[in-house]
């Protein structure tokens, strides 16, 4: 396999820099094989399945779904609230391989002149989100989070952490090290991606404090390698396409442009429920994400744009 090869012409660092983010310990939510979501969900469009969509649908024809829009959802054909056994993920074994189950998408833009990012794109098949006034708020079907390194001649300059609608960006030389690979933790059940263990609140994006309305968790739980169990491609930003690194690498699912878990459910689903009423950010169950195509993979700043907020690259691990 190419994965088990320094696969990467613009710089072998990418490979061997890989980041190595770690479960909560409780996290009952483990990765998950990208393909094997759409065994378990069919398209929708305001909960109306898309005619003649394509059966079965797979990582190599998922973007003909784009002709019905960006409003499509992959939504659960099983009742979420039951937790079926595929939410749960694969638990990484010893090695930190999530055996049998293709759980990370590892992507390169190289902008030339030495300057190289390597996103490390990490799906779950489910986010249960943090409480808020004790009450579960924010869970959806499918999760994507991602961490991005920075290259500069071959050198990591900085680290972005995904974590929600925004994130935080550090050093290279601030994230914590396991030889050269930068360290993450992903936070118990909604998986926002963080340089440091503790109690994280992300009520204001790009401010983490260690208490408030919204908090992650994050301990040194069970250690995922996200690489040993990976699509490796590379993105030209000219012309959006991706090319993957090995020729049976699928790349059409990385074109849909749509949602990869339910919409929404209205208020009329005995499932739903808001703690403020009419406020969207207060209901229990949330529409899914966008898929890698969404995240900024040919950003100018190592932080995403997002409200026009600075990007601030901390030189060390801290709010």
């Amino acid at each position: 396999m190419c994965a088990e090869e320094p696969l990467f012409p613009a710089t072998g660092s990418v490979k061997r820099l890989r980041s190595l983010p770690m479960s909560m310990t409780m996290d009952p939510y483990f990765p998950s094989d990208i393909g094997a979501q759409l065994q378990h969900t069919k398209p929708e469009v305001n909960f109306i399945v898309v005619p003649n969509a394509p059966n079965p649908l797979t990582l190599n024809n998922l973007d003909t779904l784009n002709s019905a829009g960006a409003n499509v959802y992959l939504t659960s054909v099983d009742d979420v609230t039951k937790r079926p056994a595929w939410l749960r993920g694969v638990k990484p074994n010893a090695s930190g391989k999530t055996d049998g189950a293709v759980s990370s998408a590892i992507i390169v833009n190289d902008h030339g002149a030495g300057h190289v990012d390597a996103f490390y794109m990490y799906f779950y098949a489910y986010n249960f989100a943090p409480p808020l006034f004790g009450q579960d708020v924010g869970d959806h079907v499918a999760d994507w989070e991602h961490t991005m390194v920075r290259f500069l001649n071959g050198k990591p300059q900085a680290v972005w952490f995904s974590q929600h609608e925004y994130g935080e960006a550090f050093s290279y030389n601030a994230v914590e090290k396991r030889g050269q690979r930068p360290v993450g933790y992903s936070a118990n059940g909604s998986h926002a991606t963080y340089a440091t263990t503790g109690t994280h609140d992300h009520t204001i994006p790009g401010l983490n404090l260690p208490k408030g309305f919204l908090e992650d968790k994050c301990d040194q739980g069970t250690l995922w390698d996200p690489t040993l169990s990976a699509y490796y491609y590379r993105f030209d930003a000219n012309t959006k396409a991706f090319t993957g690194y090995d020729s049976s690498y699928p790349t059409a699912w990385l074109n849909y442009i749509g949602k990869w878990g339910d919409q929404q459910y209205p208020n009329s689903d005995p499932r739903q429920h808001e703690i403020l009423p009419g406020v969207d950010a207060t209901a229990r169950f949330v529409s899914g994400p966008t898929g890698p195509i969404d995240k900024q993979l040919n950003r100018t700043n190592v932080c995403i744009e997002y409200n026009n907020l600075p990007c601030i690259i901390r030189p060390f691990r801290g709010p």
